[in-house]
């Protein structure tokens, strides 16, 4: 089968292309005919050693990254009765372990899986996976966001943060989103009540008695955040290289929650999302899609930091 590999860490030149042998499938795992892929950030940091995760996967040979699936059930495990060959699935497979997205036939354990709405194609159920599920777990599992909360999302344009808006809408919160001036009108169209363009305005200056805080940018924007919080209110950051001295700020501030979050595999989850995509309540905003001999302009449009909403491969 055809698969991209990381031969090295580094600049895109690592990712090589191979034919390779098709994976075998274990009890509860099934083997999905690829359709689509998207790419994450996080990708682009373990190629280029940037993630702790890149550690953790030095020992695979063949390497093959990639989380993000949507595709066709070719096999199935004996132990597999949740799904049966022919079924559209999609999901964030085996995060934070060895993924193994970027090939043609993916082996995946049934659990982190749902299926595919027939509303939505492959393309927009691969962006819909763990920037989808990032968001929805900061607002369900890691902190709980409620009603008529006031919430504050940064970089709102972004992977995780376009979703985080509709999800955060659907629950009835009070939006307030940052991102440049260029992605203002995107960022209010997705349903935010209100946009901060960060590069003109000090959110700090302007913001106070904010309930939950949804924070993606690392740096001193952590405690910029927990300055605008409401005590017992909840932040949630994604990962960004938090400090001590930040965790000692949040502590300062009687902090109902707080939490650094990692996104992990759950097919429980993936199917909260699909009901959401089903009944358009969610929807995904493709960026650019990629042809699958074009990973590594893939790689570099999502290091820019600049993507609006997701970028996929196809096959």
């Amino acid at each position: 089968m055809k698969a991209i590999v990381l031969e090295k860490f580094g600049n895109t030149t690592g990712l090589v292309y191979k034919n390779i042998e098709r994976p075998t499938v274990k009890a509860y795992e099934v083997l999905i005919k690829v359709r689509a892929i998207s790419v994450n950030p996080v990708d682009a940091k373990v190629r280029s050693k940037q993630a702790p995760l890149a550690e953790d996967l030095a020992h695979h040979d063949p390497l093959i990254l990639g989380w993000d699936v949507s595709g066709e059930v070719i096999e199935t495990g004996d132990q597999v009765h949740q799904f049966k060959i022919g079924d559209e699935v999609f999901g964030m497979v085996n995060f934070v372990g060895h993924g193994k997205a970027y090939a043609e036939y993916v082996s995946a354990p049934a659990e982190h899986l749902a299926l595919k709405p027939h509303s939505i194609s492959h393309i927009e159920a691969a962006a819909s996976t763990l920037s989808a599920l990032t968001a929805w777990q900061a607002f369900d599992s890691y902190g709980k966001l409620r009603p008529k909360d006031k919430v504050l999302i940064h970089g709102a344009s972004g992977g995780v943060g376009h979703f985080a808006i509709q999800i955060a809408k659907h629950i009835g919160a009070y939006v307030v989103a940052t991102s440049s001036n260029s992605n203002r009108d995107f960022v209010l169209s997705l349903g935010a009540d209100k946009h901060i363009n960060y590069e003109t305005t000090h959110f700090e200056d302007v913001l106070y008695d904010i309930d939950f805080v949804l924070e993606a940018i690392g740096g001193d924007n952590f405690q910029k955040s927990v300055s605008v919080l409401k005590p017992f209110g909840t932040i949630v950051a994604l990962p960004s290289g938090h400090t001590k001295d930040d965790e000692l700020k949040a502590q300062q501030k009687q902090l109902h929650a707080c939490y650094f979050m990692s996104v992990y595999s759950s097919g429980i989850d993936m199917q909260r999302i699909a009901s959401l995509l089903e009944r358009g309540i969610l929807k995904p905003h493709i960026s650019h899609v990629y042809n699958f001999d074009e990973m590594a302009k893939a790689h570099l449009h999502i290091e820019t930091g600049r993507t609006v909403g997701k970028i996929v491969v196809t096959l």
